[in-house]
C-alpha cells in the first residue's frame, strides 16, 4: 500500500513569511513616523520632506538605470513637467475650477508624468545603450528650452507660483504647518517605495533585469525588448511625476530649473553614488542629495567641486555606490572575518580624511583667489587660517594632499591582498558545505 506524503501547510507558510522584509518596512515606517519628532526645528523637517521627494525620484531612476541599464540625462523632464502640472492644478482649485483635495494633487504629478513617458518613451525606448542616453538628452535640452521660451505655462523665469492653503481643511489639516506637508510626503514616499519594490518582484521587473544583462537572449526567447524598456520607461515616469508633484506643494513654486539638466544629472549623480545596483542603493542616494544641495552648499562655494571629486573617488574605488559597500561588509561579517579588516579600515578613513583636508585647503584658497580678493588674502579652513599669498600654506595644503595619498595606497593595497584572502576562504568554505 503507497504511502502519501503531505507537506503542512504551516511549513509552506512559514517559508513565505520574510520576517526580515517585515521588520526592514516596519523599521522604514518607524524611522517616517519619529523623524520629526527627533529633529523638529523647521529647517530639518523641510530637509526631511525634501529627503523623502529625492528618494521617490532617485528609486524611480533607479528603474531606468539599475534595474532597466538605461542611461538617461533627462529624468528631470518627467519629475519637472510633474510638478508644473501639479502648480496648475493648486491654481485651478484656488480659483475654485477644480475640486480636488490638497492631498491627491501629487497623482496629478504622477499621471502627467506617466503621460509624458508615453509620449516622449515610445522615441526614447526604440534604442538602447548610447543612442538612449542620447535621445532623453536631446529630450530634456528641448524641454528645458520650452520652459523659457513658453511663459504662460511655465511662468518664464520667474517660474509659477500657488498656495498649498487651499480648500477645506480635512480633520483640520491645512498643509499650512510645515510638520503637514512632511507627514503626507513620508506617506507618498512609504507607499511608492513599496510599491516600486514590489515591481522589482513582478515579472516584468524580472524580465526588465534579463534585459539590462542579456537583451538578444530575451529577444530569443520571445520577448520585444523595446516594450519591456517601454512599460518600464512609463513605470518610472508615473513615480518621478509624483516625486514632482509633491515638491510642488512643499515649495509652491515650480521654475525652470525643475526640467533642467543639471537636476537631470543630480539624480544621475546620487543614485550611482547610492548604488544603482540595490534597490536601498538610492534611497541612500535622495538623503546624500539633500544633504550636499541643502547643508553641503552653505558651507562652501566650492561644493559642486567637491562633489565632482568624491564622484570621481567613488568610480575609482567603489564602482557599485555606497550600497554595494554596505552589502559586501555584511557578507564579510556574516563569516566572522570583518574583525580582521578593522584595522584597515581605520587607517584607510583616517587617510581618506587627511587627502579631503589637503585638497579642501587647495581648493579653498583657489576660490578665494578667483572670488573673494576684496576680502583679504586669509580664508579661515577646518579651525585654521590660510593666506593665500604665502607659499607656505599652499605647500602645506599639498603635503597634507599628498600624505594622505600615499597613506591610502599603501592601505589599499594591504586591504585589498586581506580581502582577496577573506573572499577566497568565504567561497571554499561554501562550497564544502555545498558539498557536504
Amino acid at each position: 500500500m503507497s504511502t502519501i506524503t503531505t507537506t503542512p501547510a504551516t511549513t509552506t507558510t512559514a517559508r513565505r513569511f520574510n520576517v526580515g522584509r517585515w521588520v526592514t518596512w516596519t523599521l522604514f515606517a518607524i524611522v517616517l513616523l519619529l523623524a520629526p519628532k527627533v529633529f523638529t526645528s523647521n529647517l530639518s523637517i523641510s530637509m526631511l520632506a525634501q529627503m523623502g521627494i529625492a528618494i521617490i525620484a532617485c528609486l524611480s531612476y533607479n528603474m531606468l538605470l539599475g534595474q532597466g541599464g538605461m542611461l538617461s540625462f533627462g529624468h528631470a523632464v518627467y519629475t519637472g513637467l510633474g510638478s508644473y502640472m501639479a502648480i496648475h492644478a493648486l491654481l485651478r482649485v484656488s480659483e475654485g475650477a477644480l475640486s480636488l483635495p490638497v492631498s491627491l494633487v501629487p497623482l496629478v504629478g504622477g499621471l502627467a508624468g506617466l503621460f509624458f513617458a508615453l509620449l516622449f518613451g515610445y522615441v526614447t525606448t526604440k534604442k538602447a545603450g548610447t543612442t538612449f542616453a542620447m535621445i532623453t538628452l536631446g529630450f530634456g535640452e528641448l524641454v528645458f528650452a520650452m520652459s523659457l521660451m513658453f511663459s504662460e505655462f511655465f511662468g518664464g523665469e520667474a517660474g509659477v507660483t500657488a498656495d498649498r492653503m487651499v480648500g477645506d481643511p480635512v480633520f483640520g489639516i491645512t498643509y499650512g504647518p510645515g510638520v503637514q506637508v512632511y507627514y503626507l510626503i513620508a506617506v507618498y514616499t512609504f507607499v511608492s517605495v513599496a510599491l516600486m519594490f514590489a515591481f522589482t518582484r513582478t515579472p516584468l521587473g524580472r524580465i526588465l533585469n534579463a534585459v539590462r544583462d542579456n537583451p538578444e537572449r530575451v529577444e530569443f526567447i520571445g520577448y520585444n525588448t523595446q516594450m519591456v524598456r517601454y512599460f518600464a520607461f512609463i513605470i518610472a515616469g508615473f513615480f518621478a511625476g509624483i516625486s514632482g508633484g509633491l515638491a510642488a506643494i512643499q515649495f509652491e513654486i515650480v521654475t525652470a530649473e525643475v526640467v533642467g539638466p543639471i537636476r537631470s544629472g543630480g539624480y544621475l549623480l546620487f543614485t550611482f553614488l547610492g548604488g544603482a545596483t540595490f534597490f536601498f542603493g538610492p534611497i541612500i542616494g535622495g538623503v546624500l542629495m539633500v544633504l550636499a544641495f541643502v547643508l553641503f552648499s552653505e558651507l562652501t562655494r566650492a561644493w559642486l567641486l567637491y562633489l565632482g571629486l568624491i564622484f570621481l573617488f567613488m568610480v575609482m574605488y567603489a564602482p557599485g555606490g555606497i550600497a554595494s559597500l554596505i552589502m559586501m561588509n555584511m557578507r564579510v561579517a556574516a563569516y566572522g572575518r570583518l574583525r580582521e579588516l578593522a584595522g584597515s579600515y581605520i587607517v584607510l578613513t583616517l587617510a581618506s580624511l587627511l587627502m579631503l583636508a589637503g585638497a579642501g585647503a587647495l581648493i579653498e584658497m583657489i576660490y578665494h583667489l578667483q572670488l573673494s580678493t576684496a576680502m583679504g588674502d586669509s580664508v579661515k579652513f577646518l579651525g585654521l587660517t590660510l593666506h593665500t599669498r604665502e607659499a607656505l600654506s599652499w605647500i602645506g595644503g599639498l603635503v597634507v594632499l599628498l600624505v594622505g595619498w600615499g597613506v591610502f595606497e599603501g592601505a589599499r593595497r594591504g586591504f585589498m591582498r586581506r580581502w582577496s584572502v577573506i573572499q577566497t576562504d568565504i567561497e571554499n568554505d561554501i562550497k564544502r558545505r555545498e558539498n557536504a
